[in-house]
């Protein structure tokens, strides 16, 4: 299942190219165009889920793949100390395309704080 306005899914459907890391039946790899660390990739499932809120346990095996492969891409991409995983969701997560993706985040530094504290 997809959804001809999502980019993500114009993405696994080859139509908009992308620097590919990883790809299998379930689940796409790919360099973010934005990076904000010097290891930035996405992971996305191939169905089209619009957000968390959506997933249903017929999801389970493409989102269990995304964490799966999450730690080797990072390390093989030059993140071997660490990275962070962040999955935005909804407009109060940030969540800017409306398909499920993860964001891996990493590099030879460690990253800043995920979490600014609230002025009071």
């Amino acid at each position: 299942m997809s959804d001809p306005n999502c980019i993500f899914c114009k993405i696994v459907s080859g139509e908009i190219p992308a620097k590919k890391l990883y790809e299998d039946a379930e689940v796409l790899a790919f360099h973010d165009i934005r990076p904000q660390a010097p290891v930035h990739f996405l992971v996305v499932p191939k169905t089209h889920v619009a957000t968390l809120y959506d997933a249903t346990p017929s999801h389970e095996a493409a989102f269990g793949r995304m964490l799966a492969i999450a730690g080797r891409l990072a390390r093989e991409s030059g993140a071997a100390e660490g990275f962070r995983t962040i999955v935005n969701t909804g407009p109060v997560g940030h969540q800017e395309v409306y398909h499920v993706h993860m964001h891996v985040l990493g590099g030879p530094e460690p990253l800043g704080p995920m979490l600014q504290r609230r002025k009071q």
